[in-house]
């Protein structure tokens, strides 16, 4: 059983908005919480706690306390952190919704965690004025945080002044928080993570992420994924850092606000690593204030995310979580040069992990010659973990043990200088007359080629049934790439078993909002083996 190289701290026994604004300084409330590139607005943190407070103060008096459930729909703006805290704050459950779902994926979400109130904006108010139609959410209870005619509004709850209420909630068994996994693998469950899950996991990453009140954090990572919401709307307001607001991803953008807005740590996903690592206009823009990149969400393979270091002179850093571990439980941390940055590099304290045989089931404990060791299922145990799923004891069961371990679902290794590398999913291994292929070493590989800007590989089934490696390639600009080009790149660097079999060239990759392939999209008409698992 692995151990954190960290010794372990003390979790404070309290609610997050406690957690995060109680013990906010003079000097730390006049500093800058958000910018809104929009308008150039910027938000103190005295103003951030005033409004959260009144926010929580104006639901109170409609009755929103501990026992109600409020679902969040919203891009990545200042007004987000108002509404998520100010339900925290008022004893509420907050179920944040994907602002790219359909009214069809809203609905669904709203029934499945029993949520009463919806907030939202006033461009995704469409598709939410049909969701609360059909579960029965009168207009009162739609808050549209800009405004909209019929519903309450952000502004308008705020002038009424209301103080915030006294809440009693027991911080290790309260939901705080209720995001939905992805749905990658599976259907998409509500994941229980308590007041305490989330404050433990913030105080975890402190002595590993080096974030500090002087950084400027570009927050393009959703607010509504649980990634984006501990690392960007805890850990960084935690740390008093000013974070510079983007509501979606566009790469001029995003190079644009870094260079005026002189960001200096932001964290990412695998396919904006992807972006900077490839795109030319990157060159175009000043990005010496950066110094810090840290990505997660999805594997990063190490050339890329060498790549992506060099081209900006930042360090590039990754790490590993799932939204079931609130999220992160492995990290590489700012004081450790030696650590490879194609690993997720080590547990955060207060954890205890295991690898697991995926064949066998039996505990992996010898480190081999090249001093790692064998591919094995993780199993992470500590105070991140999740209650559970909504309303599903049996996927509950699944993924957590008698003992309190996780099973996460993801193939990793561990190496003698104590960091761990994921290698894959267990249930996306392509098995190949016999040998087990990962993925995303194919996917790494394939992205090293000049004319290929994404790639993806699934297992199909050939015409003897036989699981093959197949690569869904985006070709870079202007590329004229053919399959026998693609397959002919991979035979020379890879062994005979994990050669690709099949190719086929698309527009795009389909990735979920944190950066994972959606390969149940690509399975889609494709002939394959397996079931998906749990994420």
């Amino acid at each position: 059983m692995y151990t954190s190289p960290f010794p372990d701290i003390e979790i404070p026994d309290t609610t997050v908005f406690t957690y995060l604004f109680g013990s906010l300084s003079p000097h730390d409330a006049a500093r800058t919480a958000f910018i809104d590139p929009a308008d150039g607005a910027e938000t103190t943190y005295a103003q951030l706690k005033t409004r959260i407070e009144l926010f929580a103060g104006a639901l109170a008096r409609r009755g929103v306390g501990p026992g109600a459930t409020i679902a969040l729909l919203c891009p990545n703006v200042p007004a987000f952190a108002v509404a998520f805290h100010g339900a925290l704050r008022a004893g509420a459950t907050v179920t944040t919704v994907n602002s790219l779902s359909t009214a069809a994926d809203i609905e669904k979400q709203l029934r499945d965690a029993d949520a009463t109130w919806l907030i939202t904006v006033s461009q995704l108010l469409d598709n939410a004025a049909v969701a609360t139609r059909a579960v029965g959410i009168p207009n009162e209870r739609l808050i549209v945080l800009d405004g909209a005619p019929g519903h309450p509004d952000l502004a308008g709850l705020l002038a009424e002044s209301h103080p915030a209420p006294s809440v009693q909630i027991d911080p290790a068994s309260h939901i705080a928080v209720l995001p939905y996994s992805s749905g990658t693998t599976g259907t998409p469950k509500g994941v229980m993570l308590t007041h305490r899950n989330l404050v433990a996991n913030v105080e975890q990453c402190r002595p590993i992420v080096s974030l500090t009140a002087e950084d400027r954090v570009l927050a393009v990572l959703p607010f509504f994924h649980i990634y984006g919401m501990t690392m960007l709307l805890n850990l960084a307001l935690r740390r008093r850092a000013a974070l510079v607001t983007m509501p979606r991803f566009v790469l001029s953008d995003f190079l644009a606000n870094i260079e005026r807005h002189r960001c200096t740590f932001i964290f990412i996903a695998p396919p904006i690593a992807v972006a900077l690592a490839k795109h030319p206009s990157v060159d175009d823009h000043d990005m010496s204030s950066v110094h810090t990149l840290f990505s997660g969400a999805a594997p990063l393979d190490g050339d890329t995310a060498e790549t992506v270091g060099r081209r900006l002179g930042a360090r590039m850093l990754q790490g590993y979580g799932m939204s079931e571990l609130s999220p992160v439980s492995h990290a590489m941390p700012h004081q450790r040069h030696d650590i490879p940055v194609s690993s997720v590099g080590v547990m955060l304290p207060n954890q205890q992990c295991k690898l697991v045989d995926v064949e066998t089931g039996e505990e992996i404990t010898e480190i081999g010659e090249a001093g790692q060791t064998p591919p094995g299922e993780l199993w992470v145990k500590g105070p991140n973990v999740m209650l559970g799923y909504l309303n599903r004891p049996d996927a509950t069961a699944e993924t957590l043990d008698g003992e309190g371990f996780l099973h996460t679902g993801d193939v990793a290794t561990y190496h003698e200088g104590g960091w761990f590398t994921i290698v894959d999913r267990v249930k996306e291994l392509i098995k190949y007359k016999g040998y087990q292929i990962a993925p995303a070493e194919l996917e790494a590989l394939l992205l090293s080629h000049p004319d290929i800007a994404d790639a993806a590989v699934i297992g199909v089934l050939d015409d003897e049934r036989q699981e093959v490696p197949k690569a869904f390639v985006v070709r870079a600009g202007g590329a004229g790439l053919s399959e026998a080009d693609v397959t002919a790149f991979v035979d020379e660097r890879v062994a005979p078993y994990k050669k690709i079999r099949r190719v086929e060239f698309v527009d795009a990759i389909p990735k979920s909002a944190s950066g994972k392939i959606l390969r149940r999209e690509l399975r889609q008409g494709e002939t394959h083996v397996g079931t998906p698992g749990p994420r």
